[in-house]
């Protein structure tokens, strides 16, 4: 028996499949900066929204009521951004000349997207020619205008950025790095897909115990050294766990205090994405500046818990805490970890997730044995026993993480059919 109740189906024609102009698919851009001059209180609540992106990370935005005039004005007496980025509701026969004196005041280097509101390849044709860089017409969507910024500044022919997952428990002792470690393992192993264990517990790390290595180095070289980060540095630091699946691994010592500044891991993920097309993110459990940028910056997040009382509010927290900090992405996903165990009262699938708005992509049940021999092996779950369901959940769970599959919840009751099949 499986322990998902959902029907699985391959994402061709699906909706939640990545699309040119949806922002999931879309890469963070490049430290540039942009001022944008919005004449409707839409764009500019647009742009505001838009600048709390995390793909905008790295982005100087400012925003300034006005046009075309009060573009000019303001660079007329300061060096103008990498991108300006101007609103105009004057008519086409106009625009050009409402943009002479910005150009008069642009760099050479300077890009200008312009938003208008009349659909005309007249128009159009004639501003790429003037060296406008995009003609956009209102409504604009935050994708479309992430995917004309993208065009402008990010090289096409420039390797693809990987995809980064977060693993992150809801309490201590859930189990997420058990299940991150498995997942990472599955993901190489069933795509063949080069990928990237990265254990960020540096204190109490298992990585290397769960696959029986012993690196001299890992993380903290790579985070403590942030100048000499670069790819050829970071592949010193991996130890191969198989043929696809590589560990930058936790010290896992005490000789020293961790405390890391907010953005301390940024230049690693940036590194880590740059050179594997999947990186599975073990987060500790803790609240701090950096687990929160970490997991503000990442593609996908993993919350795991028990369904117990302590899990429930922790879950809930996180899961609203992630939703403000992430407002244009997807929720993060829910597993839930060694359920029905024995003599340990629970609360109910239905009654955990009710609060939380969201429905677990796995319920892995609580298997002593199977879990204790692969912990005290250093293997995974799918090599001490390839036929179990458990093994066959975390295959799942591979393939949903990394997009390969979407998930629809089953029509023959959900969680609730689960619950009944036993």
């Amino acid at each position: 028996m499986s322990a998902i109740d959902y029907d699985i189906q391959m994402e061709k024609a699906d909706a939640a499949s990545p699309r040119i102009g949806d922002l999931e698919s879309m890469r963070p851009l490049p430290r540039i900066s942009v001022h944008a001059f919005c004449e409707s209180e839409s764009l500019q609540q647009l742009m505001e929204r838009f600048g709390n992106d995390r793909r905008m990370a790295k982005v100087s935005l400012r925003i300034t009521s006005g046009g075309a005039a009060a573009a000019a004005n303001m660079f007329s007496s300061a060096p103008t951004p990498n991108l300006i980025i101007i609103e105009t509701r004057s008519p086409p026969a106009s625009i050009l000349t409402d943009l002479a004196p910005v150009a008069a005041v642009c760099d050479p280097s300077t890009k200008v997207v312009i938003v208008g509101y009349h659909n005309d390849i007249t128009l159009y044709r004639e501003l790429m020619r003037n060296g406008i860089s995009e003609y956009m017409v209102q409504p604009v969507a935050m994708s479309d205008l992430m995917a004309a910024m993208s065009t402008i500044f990010i090289d096409p022919d420039a390797e693809p950025i990987g995809r980064s997952i977060a693993f992150i428990g809801a309490k201590g002792g859930v189990g997420a790095s058990t299940i991150a470690h498995n997942c990472a393992f599955g993901i190489s192993n069933l795509f063949s897909t080069e990928t990237i264990l990265a254990d960020l517990d540096l204190p109490f790390g298992t990585a290397n115990i769960d696959f029986d290595q012993d690196p001299a180095q890992g993380i903290a070289e790579a985070v403590f050294a942030p100048d000499r980060l670069d790819e050829v540095f970071l592949d010193r630091l991996l130890t191969k766990c198989s043929k696809h699946l590589s560990l930058l691994a936790a010290p896992s010592m005490l000789d020293r205090a961790y405390d890391f500044e907010g953005h301390a891991f940024q230049p690693v993920l940036d590194v880590l994405q740059r050179s594997a097309p999947v990186t599975v993110l073990d987060v500790p459990h803790m609240w701090s500046e950096w687990t929160r940028a970490v997991l503000s910056s990442v593609d996908d997040v993993v919350i795991c818990a028990m369904p117990d009382l302590a899990n429930l509010r922790n879950a809930k927290n996180m899961l609203d805490a992630l939703r403000k900090m992430r407002p244009n992405d997807k929720v993060p996903h829910l597993i839930l970890n060694q359920v029905g165990m024995p003599k340990r009262p629970e609360i109910g699938i239905s009654e955990f997730c009710e609060p939380l708005e969201v429905d677990p992509i796995a319920i892995i049940p609580f298997d002593v044995a199977l879990f204790g021999n692969a912990a005290n092996s250093g293997r995974m779950i799918s090599e001490v026993d390839a036929k179990s369901p458990i093994a066959e959940t975390f295959s799942q769970i591979s393939h949903i993480v990394t997009g390969r599959i979407a998930m629809k919840k089953s029509r023959k009751g959900g969680l609730m059919g689960l619950l009944k099949r036993k």
